[in-house]
Parts: C-alpha cells; sequence; structure tokens
C-alpha cells in the first residue's frame, strides 16, 4: 500500500487545487502510480458535468491512475446523514486507491467564505484515520506576517487535537514580502514551511465564466477563446483615445452596443503591436452592432470573442466584478503558471524526501520529459524558431515562456505574429519577434554569409537575399552568437532546416556526419534509436560517426551508452555486404573511441533481451543491456522506431540531430505543441553541454 499525504486548509479560496496540482506533479518525478482521492466531494452544476472540478482536473494529470468514481469518498450529505458510516466509507474507499498507487494526494473539503472550524476537525480526523501527514495550505492574500502567523496556530492546535501529523505548511497567495523573507520562523514546530506569491491569473475569471455573470451570448468570434482569462475591465464611456489610454492585458472591455467606434477601435488596438491584448468585449443594454460593423467583422475574421447582454453598463459592471474564476482541467495557461509557480517556490525534493517518497528505477516517459524540462529550466538559453508565424510555434512559445523554460526570438512579421497571438490568446511579451527582412542585424548576417560561402561562388547580393530566410537567419543567430540553438522544422522541410546548419554551423571535429537519434520513452526506460530520420544509406564510415554521436547524446541526457550495432545477423552468425559493412563500422568507432561499450553485429532481440543475448553472446557487456540502437540504413530505423512507437505505445521524442557544433533541431511537420516544447527543452540542454565545439 502506497503512502498518503492530505492536503488540508482551514478556509476557502486558499489555491489549494494549486498547491495539489503541484505536489501531484512532484511526485511524478519520482513514482510510476500516483493515486488522487477526495474524501468529500461536492458536485459543481457547470461544465464538468456535475462532476468535482479540482479531482477532475488532478485526475486528468498524465501521472494519475486513478479513475475519477474511485476517487470519491463520500458526499457532503452523507456526512451529515452519519458522520460514523461516512468516515467508514471514506477509509475503504481511500485503501483501494492506496492498493492500487505508489502515492496518494488526498485533497481536502472546500469551504465558502467563512471559515468552519468543525470541517476543518473533520479533515484532521480523516487525515489521522487515513494515517496521512498532513500539508496544510494558509491563504496569505491581504494578510500580515502576523495575521498568518495567528491562523497557523489555530490549525496546528486543532490537528493536534485530533491527532493529525503535519509534515509541511505552504502559506499560498502572499501579498506581503515580510511573510516570505522569513517564513520558516511561522510554525513553531519541526516542519516545512514555503511560501507562493500571488498571482492574480490563478484566480481570473475566463470569458466564459464573466458570459455566465451578465447571462450573455456570444455575438462574435472564436469559442474556443472563451477559456481565455480576464485580468480586469474597462469601462469603455468615454471617447476612444482616452479608452485607449486605459488599456491593459487581458482586459476585458465593457460598452454599449451603439457605441460601434469604440468596438472598432478596441480590436485595431488588439492587432496592434503597439497595444496590449485584451481578452474580449461585452457589449451591454441589449443594442446590437449596426449591420454594417457586424459585417465588417465578419470579413476581418477576428477571434477575439465578443459577447453581449441585456444589462446595463452599470449592472454589467456590478455583475462581472468579484467574478473568481478556478483552476481546472481545461485551463492551461493557469496550469502552467500554477505548475511554475509551484516549482520556483517549493523545494520538491525536500518536501518528497520528507514524505519518504522513494525514486523508482524505472523511467517512464512523463519522468524522461520532467527531467528534460527541468534541466532546460535550470540554466535557460536562447532558442531561436524561424516559424514564429505558426499556431502550433505560438502555442508552444507561450507555455515555454511561462514555464520559464528558454529565452526565445521568433522570426516573422510582428504585426502577423501579434495578431494570431492575439487570437490565440497567447502571451508572447516575453519573446523578442524579429523580421530578418528588416533587422537591424540583416547586412552583417549578409556579410558573414557571404566571408564563409565566397569560395562556393556566393557574392554579397546573393548572400544578403539569403539571409533573408528564416531558416539561414536562424541559423546565422547561432552561429555567431545571437542565439543558443535553433529549432525549426513545423513548417518548412528537413532540408530546408539542415542546409544551412551544414553550409554555416558545420560538424563537431571528428565527425563529419550530421545524423539523428530518437529518445523511445518506454514503459519504464528510455532507449536511444540511430539515425531514423537522416542518412539515408551511411557506409561503414558514417555509420561509425553515427553510433559515436548517439552514444554522446545519450550521456548528455543521463542515459548510460551501451551501443548495439543492428544487423540480421549477431557475430559471425551471418555473412554477406550489409553485415561488413556492421561490422566495419563497429571497428571504426572502437578504434575511435575504445571508451565506449560497443557491440556488432547484433540482431535487435539479442542487443535488448538478456535470456537471448546468453545464448548468442554471452561475454557481451552490451548485449541484453544495449540502450543506443544503431540502425544499417534510414529504412530500418525509420520503421522499426514507428513500428515500437505504435505497437508498444512508446512516446517518440524527436528527431534530435547530432553532430553539428551548435544544436539546431528538426521538427516533423505533423510536430504537436507538446513536441515543441520538449525539442526546444532538449535543444537549450545540448547547448548546456556544449557537445558541439564553440565556433
Amino acid at each position: 500500500m502506497g503512502t498518503s499525504v492530505y492536503i488540508a486548509s482551514v478556509e476557502g479560496f486558499t489555491g489549494k487545487s494549486t498547491v495539489a496540482l503541484g505536489v501531484v506533479e512532484q511526485l511524478s518525478r519520482r513514482v510510476r502510480r500516483v493515486g488522487v482521492f477526495r474524501p468529500v466531494v461536492r458536485a459543481d452544476a457547470d461544465a464538468t458535468g456535475g462532476r468535482d472540478y479540482v479531482l477532475d482536473m488532478l485526475v486528468a494529470h498524465e501521472a494519475v491512475t486513478t479513475a475519477y468514481d474511485d476517487a470519491v469518498g463520500v458526499s457532503y450529505d452523507e456526512i451529515h446523514t452519519d458522520p460514523v458510516a461516512a468516515m467508514e466509507r471514506i477509509i475503504d474507499r481511500h485503501a483501494a486507491v492506496a492498493a492500487a498507487s505508489d502515492v496518494v494526494v488526498v485533497v481536502g473539503t472546500d469551504y465558502t467564505d467563512v471559515a468552519a472550524p468543525t470541517e476543518f476537525a473533520y479533515n484532521a480526523r480523516i487525515a489521522a484515520n487515513l494515517a496521512a501527514p498532513v500539508l496544510l495550505v494558509l491563504n496569505g492574500a491581504d494578510r500580515s506576517r502576523a495575521e498568518v502567523a495567528g491562523v497557523s496556530d489555530v490549525a496546528v492546535t486543532e490537528l493536534e487535537a485530533n491527532h493529525a501529523e503535519l509534515f509541511a505548511v505552504v502559506v499560498n497567495r502572499v501579498t506581503d514580502a515580510a511573510i516570505a523573507r522569513d517564513v520558516a520562523t511561522l510554525v513553531e514546530r519541526d516542519v516545512l514551511v514555503y511560501a507562493i506569491p500571488d498571482e492574480p491569473l490563478l484566480s481570473a475569471p475566463t470569458i466564459a465564466d464573466l458570459m455566465a455573470a451578465c447571462d450573455g451570448h456570444l455575438v462574435r468570434g472564436d469559442e474556443g477563446l472563451l477559456g481565455r482569462e480576464a485580468s480586469g475591465y474597462v469601462v469603455a464611456a468615454m471617447t476612444l483615445p482616452n479608452v485607449l489610454d486605459r488599456l491593459f492585458e487581458s482586459a476585458v472591455v465593457i460598452t454599449p452596443g451603439d457605441r460601434p467606434e469604440i468596438v472598432l477601435g478596441v480590436l485595431t488596438a488588439h492587432l496592434s503591436t503597439e497595444f496590449p491584448q485584451i481578452a474580449g468585449i461585452v457589449l451591454n443594454g441589449g443594442l446590437e452592432l449596426p449591420e454594417q460593423v457586424d459585417r465588417l467583422l465578419r470579413g476581418l475574421g477576428t477571434r477575439m470573442p465578443i459577447i453581449a447582454t441585456s444589462l446595463g453598463t452599470h449592472a454589467t459592471s456590478e455583475a462581472l466584478t468579484g467574478q473568481r474564476g478556478r483552476l481546472t482541467r481545461d485551463s492551461p495557461r493557469k496550469i502552467a503558471t500554477a505548475l511554475a509557480l509551484f516549482g520556483a517556490h517549493v523545494d520538491g525534493d525536500a518536501l518528497l524526501d520528507r514524505l519518504e517518497v522513494s525514486r523508482t528505477t524505472a523511467v517512464t516517459p512523463l519522468m524522461f520529459e520532467h527531467t528534460v524540462l527541468d534541466r532546460a529550466t535550470a540554466d535557460r538559453k536562447h532558442i531561436v524558431l524561424p516559424e514564429g508565424e505558426d499556431e502550433r510555434i505560438l502555442k508552444a512559445a507561450d507555455i515555454l515562456l511561462r514555464r520559464g523554460v528558454a529565452d526565445l526570438t521568433l522570426l516573422g512579421d510582428p504585426i502577423t505574429v501579434a495578431a494570431r497571438a492575439a487570437s490565440l490568446g497567447v502571451d508572447l511579451s516575453a519573446a523578442r519577434i524579429t523580421d530578418p527582412r528588416t533587422s537591424d542585424d540583416l547586412e552583417h548576417f549578409a556579410q558573414e554569409y557571404y566571408r564563409r560561402r565566397k569560395h562556393r561562388g556566393v557574392d554579397l547580393e546573393d548572400a544578403r537575399t539569403t539571409v533573408t530566410d528564416v531558416s539561414y537567419f536562424g541559423t546565422m543567430m547561432v552561429e555567431l552568437g545571437f542565439a543558443d540553438g535553433m529549432v525549426s522544422g513545423a513548417v518548412h522541410t528537413t532540408a530546408h532546416t539542415i542546409r544551412p546548419a551544414l553550409e554555416v554551423v558545420k560538424t563537431v571535429p571528428g565527425v563529419s556526419t550530421v545524423s539523428s537519434v530518437f529518445f523511445m520513452c518506454l514503459e519504464n526506460q528510455v532507449l536511444v534509436y540511430g539515425d531514423c530520420a537522416v542518412v539515408v544509406d551511411p557506409d561503414a564510415a558514417q555509420l561509425a560517426d553515427i553510433a559515436i554521436s548517439s552514444a554522446r547524446t545519450a550521456a548528455a541526457f543521463g542515459i548510460e551508452p551501451r551501443v548495439a550495432m543492428l544487423s540480421y545477423s549477431t557475430g559471425s552468425s551471418g555473412s554477406g555486404a550489409d553485415v561488413e559493412k556492421v561490422l566495419n563500422a563497429t571497428g571504426l568507432a572502437q578504434e575511435r573511441a575504445p571508451e565506449l561499450m560497443i557491440e556488432g553485429p547484433i540482431q535487435y532481440d539479442a542487443a535488448i533481451d538478456l535470456a537471448v543475448a546468453r545464448t548468442k553472446l554471452p561475454e557481451s557487456e552490451v548485449a541484453g543491456r544495449a540502450t543506443v540502437f544503431v540502425f544499417p540504413d534510414l529504412n530500418t530505423g525509420n520503421n522499426t522506431y514507428k513500428a515500437v512507437q505504435r505497437s508498444a505505445s512508446a512516446v517518440a521524442v524527436g528527431p534530435v540531430l547530432q553532430g553539428l557544433r551548435k544544436p539546431v533541431n528538426d521538427l516533423s511537420r505533423g510536430a504537436t505543441v507538446r513536441d515543441i516544447v520538449n525539442t526546444v527543452a532538449i535543444t537549450a540542454i545540448q547547448a548546456q553541454q556544449r557537445l558541439s565545439s564553440p565556433s
């Protein structure tokens, strides 16, 4: 039966769900099966279909193995009817979840605005009965240090009175800097204590929340953007210039429906690079926009939500003011922000160590992804994304910036990029957006490209034209130190991405072949496959290059390289030109990198299965334990990685280019937002590792 941790608070609006999500995320770095349990649920009649929205969000986390129905204890009605029977049911339901989990995150009950000591005492008794140490969440919003300390004392006393064990305190939504300066002394117990600053986005309502609050309906814009958060309101009762002066990021503009000039002006500002991006417009008074204006908006194809309500200006403002948002499974910006906040202000390793959560020896796909993102975040690098106008790139950039994974430059027309970002509701304010055609660096890049390529017949005018291409411009940024790495290929071909790097960046000394690997994330381990994307039919020397580069890539990402040079023959059991090529490549690789564990030729089953290895190569230190698989040609490699990906439900991360002096990586044109995020993080780590020598 797994360990459990009980997350409790003494009042409502503490941000307990943020802390619960953060704990689940930290656990997903250590264990394979994270369970969640809610001892008492209150059904919510909203978009979750009557499901508890906190529990609904947690079970959606990739590491959580508990189904929603299994994670439910009892209802408030059951407690009121028979508290003893309810407690027995809670214990039984929790035991079932714990039996199927490595660790269970138990999330205590919710409150109204009024603190309920009786309810907190019941939480304490539940925690004691479940033998679950308590992580206490306190509300620091608009409270002084003394006030927080007072609430803490009351809560700790109540826990002790009910025989619950306190192991950590998180003061959340902190607005007084004095609390964070010496947070450890807030609690007079030997417990971990952390402070998380207030982040208004986490309690900001969505446009959908506001539409429901004013009984409005969508008249124009993208329904998919109703989930964007609103940071505040601008009541546009003045002339347009004064309205424009009052706009701020993610604001909602409230204006009567008979003020078309306000609507058009605000929309124009929204698409401009000179004004903040707003979240939506609410037309009040039950007044429709003139038909000509509506037709104009239809032609512009604006995606920003425009809501209409029959309420007047005052009633609309009153209905919207004070609306609070929730952290739900359908709020990706809030989730990314919550995870970044928790990670920055809570020592996850110390928290789990105090809980005595052991780290599993298995490496799940999610664990590998966490490792990559954590390493990139720990030493942020500057990555250039040449395809800055692509929707997936923009969404990935928002996540990368929000989680602090890398500093970014996006290439493209700033007006187009800003308009698309605005239509998607993503925040690129922390990114640089550069148009190669008008960049101040264009002439410098052209001169440098000319200097490197004039021996190939390139003249200066040709160079000026060439470097306006986003792939060449991005590559020149990397080569000249304006960026640490480049990720492209969501729109462009592999050749378009790699060619500039081959011309300018060149290869690592001692390696003449640019190749690629995929990180194949299986259920409990990560393997490296190369080359599955670049070199069609490598000769023995190229195959040796691929083997050495793949081993270095594996080592850079914490995978001990044991290299299998794959063939249809193991050892001397077969013959033929293909086997000879692999045999020669193995010899070349061993000669050039004698420190590496390399075996070849070897069949796949002998490389990965210990039982087969004992029969075919019993003395080999690689056979049966290989971590790096080098395929004899692209046909074999590409088909094998896709077969394993589909048949074994493996997550394939890549292709990751290797052999270049500086990191440039190619995306599949079918890349998802998640693929892009992971590839940027991998590129950042390659830059950290300095696998390629400096120019």
